[in-house]
């Protein structure tokens, strides 16, 4: 049977609604009448099926972007600071600009990943990333470093954003919280490969070229083989995997039916985009991104303040894998906690900041003579990590209709890139060593964010108290039509989760916590 758009709008409550095809999500043209009950068994099949197709390329993918983005904290010890005559301020320059052009462009490309096919757009990023990253090596002054830095910033506003609208394409609200922490969890994976990678370059001696210029080689390379694969791999929407057939596609549609925020629409809508600047709660989560990003600009200060408690570059550069695994623990166990125990995102969030906060104080007021103190301060500040993650699931959980949530994901992701942006001016040369300033601004961030995440969840139980109030309406209902082979009219009708509703115009959603 093909489809035919109606562009007719009818209200005639029992005779169904007819809306038009451009208006409704895509996945309502898969599973337009399906009236049987998918198996849970089969559902559990489909979903195993899922993630062993995209869940390895997501994973491989977060872990390359942020290796990529951390080779100039790697550089750095490995001499790129003195080969390219950097100052301190164009060293801070060089992670801010970064995420400047990454907020610049932000917004252009989420339109791109609703526009364009979801795995193609984000294909041609990493290609011209994995470039940018090898022209590192070629760059002999702050200016080059400068361009290349830019080119990164304006690629990899398409990978976060990309995931977290695939995340909710192909995975029910529960499982996102756990598959996006996952997939984040790499962060912390990337950070260990990386001291290894560093480590190893450490010890290349090549005449003409130094230890840092192999290192961007090697990320670049890596990055490149990886835009390949994503190219011919993953896929765009479940509508059109190629490793489900037409039946499995239909069923994964089905099974995510209780987001009520269907799979995806390609049209940009005007009033999803005013609705979404106008919530309330699309700024409460991005004060928090961007107030939780600000000491996120540890990230390229982390081998510098290794050195500077008295380790060697070698000492250093294996140390620095111990951020890593403290990362991979804490998202593990706090995704796991969030999903395990229902509506509690907001207390797991918060809750894991508190060690990063006594990491702060040890850091601060420890004797220069305890490394060991200091080091295990160190440490303990990236455990707030889950906050974040926690924070990207639960907004892509919160949010409905398919032009709304590519406008939150673009100003969540804005504020992440003010708070990166802001961060590395914080670490100047007069607080050296010890840095009590940006340790302190640190600190007040970390007071105000978890406070921000409670807030939100209040926010969100009054809503839907008000939404419990209210009366039910179940009469109502909604078709499309259809042109059979013979040429006949049919009405199919469309539930109302496939109707690219927000989640305000859609009073049976519910806001999980």
């Amino acid at each position: 049977m093909s489809l035919e758009s109606s562009g007719v709008l009818k209200d005639h409550k029992h005779a169904g609604v007819s809306v038009s095809t451009k208006d409704v999500d895509t996945g309502a043209q898969l599973v337009a009448g399906l009236t049987s009950i998918l198996d849970p068994d089969e559902a559990m099949r489909i979903r195993r099926k899922i993630d062993r197709h995209i869940m390895p390329l997501m994973c491989a993918l977060y872990w390359v972007q942020f290796m990529d983005k951390t080779t100039l904290g790697s550089a750095a010890i490995l001499g790129i600071q003195e080969a390219t005559h950097l100052t301190t301020n164009e060293y801070n320059w060089l992670g801010t600009v970064f995420y400047l052009s990454y907020l610049v462009f932000e917004y252009p490309q989420n339109l791109a990943l609703q526009r364009f096919p979801v795995g193609k757009w984000m294909s041609i990023n990493i290609f011209v990333w994995g470039i940018a990253l090898a022209c590192h090596a070629a760059c002999k002054n702050f200016a080059g470093l400068l361009v290349v830095r830019l080119l990164l910033g304006v690629c990899e506003g398409s990978i976060t954003a990309g995931f977290l609208i695939v995340s909710s394409m192909f995975y029910t609200r529960t499982e996102q919280t756990l598959r996006v922490g996952y997939w984040f969890l790499m962060n912390g994976t990337a950070q260990i490969i990386s001291g290894f990678i560093s480590f190893g370059a450490l010890h290349i001696n090549t005449k003409g070229f130094q230890p840092w210029q192999w290192l961007m080689i090697i990320t670049g390379l890596i990055t490149f083989i990886l835009a390949i694969s994503f190219w011919f791999l993953f896929p765009d929407s479940p509508t059109n995997a190629w490793f489900l057939t037409l039946d499995e596609r239909a069923k994964a549609v089905q099974r995510i039916k209780e987001n009520q925020t269907g799979v995806e629409n390609k049209h940009f809508k005007m009033e999803q985009m005013i609705e979404a600047l106008t919530d309330p709660k699309t700024w409460l989560f991005a004060l928090f991104s961007a107030l939780d990003n600000v000491p996120n600009s540890l990230t390229n200060q982390q081998t510098l303040i290794l050195a500077s408690f008295g380790f060697s570059a070698l000492q250093t550069t294996l140390l620095s894998c111990v951020p890593g695994v403290i990362e991979i623990l804490a998202i593990f166990t706090g995704v796991r906690l969030a999903a395990r125990r229902p509506n509690s995102r907001a207390y797991v969030g918060a809750i894991y900041f508190v060690p990063a906060w006594l990491g702060i104080l040890l850091v601060n007021l420890l004797p220069w003579s305890n490394r060991t103190g200091l080091l295990i301060g160190q440490y303990l500040t990236g455990v707030s990590v889950p906050g974040f993650v926690l924070s990207l699931s639960w907004l892509n959980s919160v949010t409905a209709g398919h032009t709304k949530k590519v406008v939150t994901n673009a100003i969540m992701l804005s504020a992440y890139c003010i708070g990166n942006s802001a961060g590395p001016f914080m670490w100047k040369t007069q607080y050296k060593p010890r840095n009590h300033v940006p340790w302190a601004v640190i600190g007040a961030c970390y007071v105000v964010c978890p406070v921000l995440l409670l807030v939100i969840r209040a926010v969100l139980v009054r809503e839907n108290k008000i939404r419990d109030a209210e009366p039910v309406d179940d009469e109502e209902e909604y078709v499309i039509e259809r042109i059979t082979e013979d040429g006949k009219r049919v009405e199919i009708k469309v539930d109302k989760e496939f109707l690219d509703l927000t989640d305000r115009q859609n009073r049976d959603f519910r806001y999980v916590l």
